[in-house]
């Protein structure tokens, strides 16, 4: 059978697969700086003998592995490529080599996987109808998303895949485990950037000063009922501020403060009232206080959706590939992905890997400069990504 053999596969390329994703975490690279990376993948995959390449999006790139009959359906696999701007804390061989950057997010071990498969799919290649189109793709951590610059560059086209496939870590899942969720899964992601101003001077004067610190202070607050008073329940929304800049003293009012924060919810139509509540909230209260405020939303990653049979279809094969019990579905989180973009081109489904041990004490969650993975979800991510290939190329 063919399961068989994409797992023995697996068991038999997972070490090689782990020596890439340590590769990949000791030389980390930012979003849209990932030039040795890119290069790096692309050496592996002609060292496969898959030499239909083309570079997109300025460091990311698309490659074709044809089967039989390779124009009768075509799908496709992605991956994203970019670090994060952290100094890592682990004491671990393959340490990140680059001070302030490190794959906190396990991007490396969505690109070693994705080559892992690539190696399994070519081999059997043979014994399938299709083209599988593999996507590394950059800058999935920085708006504008890579994704969205992927698209524009044209990586979905030239053929066109019916749906996409891709998956994440996840640390809250032990390892030997995926989840999925069908329909609405994450949330649109928007920047927020706010300057405050009035007029400084001595903080034993208040009364000559138009004090941004409290007019923040007051924006800060009044901002929440976006969420609490004007939100529909029933659509989730998250509203963050985690930076405030005050640059003054014990003594000193400043003549501004900037704060950013991140705006997030499932429910297009709110998002854009959300927006012009909160600017409209924060002038007046920074007018009715004496001073002003610059006001800009950069609007970032649309919500994800899921395609309810094409994820239908992936949690099937999962269970038949892993069994029943190693499957677990998975909350709506307000999280967002750049893999959304793709979601609203084609059909898609974005699952996640488990990569948690508590055992081994692999417990850190992304983002963090403590975050690493059980390296056993290697072996189990490339044979299933492959599985899931297959299996969906063979649907009609």
């Amino acid at each position: 059978m063919l399961k068989d053999r994409i797992q023995k596969l697996a068991t038999n390329y997972k070490e090689d697969t782990i020596k890439l994703r340590r590769h990949l975490h000791a030389h980390p690279e930012l979003s849209f700086q990932e030039n040795n990376t890119v290069a790096f993948v692309e050496e592996k995959l002609r060292g496969m003998g898959i030499d239909k390449i083309e570079p997109k999006a300025n460091t990311g790139l698309v490659a074709l592995i044809e089967g039989k009959n390779p124009s009768k359906k075509i799908i496709s696999l992605r991956a994203d490529m970019d670090a994060l701007p952290i100094n890592e804390a682990n004491d671990v061989p393959y340490k990140s080599t680059n001070p302030g950057v490190m794959h906190a997010c396990g991007h490396d071990v969505h690109t070693s996987s994705l080559l892992g498969t690539a190696r399994i799919l070519n081999e059997i290649k043979e014994d399938f109808e299709g083209t599988i189109k593999l996507l590394f793709q950059p800058g999935e951590e920085k708006v504008p998303g890579g994704a969205s610059m992927m698209i524009a560059d044209k990586a979905l086209d030239n053929p066109r895949p019916s749906a996409i496939m891709g998956q994440h870590v996840m640390p809250l899942i032990p390892v030997g485990k995926v989840g999925f969720r069908k329909g609405m899964y994450m949330a649109s992601a928007d920047e927020l950037y706010l300057t405050v101003k009035g007029k400084g001077g001595h903080g034993a004067m208040p009364e000559s000063l138009v004090d941004p610190v409290l007019i923040t202070a007051h924006i800060l607050v009044a901002l929440q009922q976006v969420v609490s008073r004007k939100a529909d329940p029933k659509t989730p929304s998250v509203l963050s501020f985690g930076k405030v800049m005050a640059d003054g003293a014990t003594n000193v009012i400043p003549d501004e403060v900037s704060i950013e924060g991140t705006f997030r919810t499932l429910d297009e139509d709110w998002r854009k009232k959300a927006h012009e509540q909160m600017i409209r909230i924060a002038k007046g209260i920074a007018e009715g206080m004496g001073g002003s405020v610059d006001f800009e939303v950069r609007k970032g990653y649309p919500f994800l959706k899921n395609e309810p049979l094409l994820t239908e279809r992936c949690i099937q094969a999962a269970k038949a590939y892993l069994g029943d019990e190693n499957v677990v579905d998975l909350d709506i989180w307000m999280a967002a992905e750049d893999f959304s973009y793709y979601t609203q081109e084609i059909d898609g489904c974005f699952y996640r890997l488990g990569t948690r041990n508590d055992t081994k004490g692999i417990v850190s969650g992304v983002h963090t400069p403590t975050f690493d993975i059980d390296e056993d979800a290697l072996g189990l991510s490339i044979g299933l990504m492959a599985w899931l290939a297959v299996e969906e190329l063979q649907y009609r």
